[in-house]
């Protein structure tokens, strides 16, 4: 019995606890109680993996400027370095998250700067945007699209730069670009 409890437990990628190993075994025909599967399952060591609580990080209501429209849903590039955007992406890992931020040149569509952190805070999207400069050494004049969450910071930089049109926008994939103001 425990070896089969084990073969459902590790089919189901260890997310099914006693009721549902409970349900599969009916539905292989084996009647046994709920309470001897979670005292077998203990006995062998196997614990579900719980789904972690979701967290929102995208911060909606700022004092950011909102600016005209520059991008226009136009995610082409004629040539290297016309366009970049950025995005950050959370990860999870046994010791927490891990914060992901990519700088994509939409020309080739190649990842032209990344950096990664434990912590979500400026330095990311700097280190993100400072990768893809070293590696890219763009004119001035480099369209930069990114979300709410790096926009802000992607303009202040962008400002020190020179670059002429940075841009940020709501964070959906539908969303419009913005023009910092300086």
């Amino acid at each position: 019995m425990t070896q089969t409890i084990q073969t459902i437990h590790t089919q189901s990628r260890a997310t099914y606890g006693a009721p549902r190993v409970q349900a599969e075994l009916q539905a292989q025909g084996v009647r046994v109680s709920r309470a001897r599967i979670h005292r077998l399952m203990k006995a062998a060591g196997l614990k579900v993996r719980c789904k972690r609580k979701f967290r929102s990080t995208t911060q909606s209501k700022h004092r950011h400027p909102v600016a005209p429209n520059v991008l226009e849903r136009d995610f082409t590039a004629t040539a290297p370095n016309q366009k970049w955007t950025t995005d950050i992406t959370y990860l999870p890992t046994s010791e927490g998250w891990l914060y992901l931020a990519v700088v994509l040149d939409l020309f080739s569509r190649m990842v032209v700067g990344w950096a990664m952190r434990e912590t979500l805070h400026t330095e990311l999207v700097l280190s993100a945007l400072e990768m893809a400069e070293t590696r890219r050494r763009p004119n001035a004049g480099v369209l930069h699209h990114s979300d709410q969450r790096a926009g802000p910071v992607g303009c202040r930089l962008a400002q020190d730069r020179g670059y002429s049109m940075p841009a940020w926008s709501t964070g959906k994939p539908s969303s419009d670009s913005r023009r910092c103001r300086a």
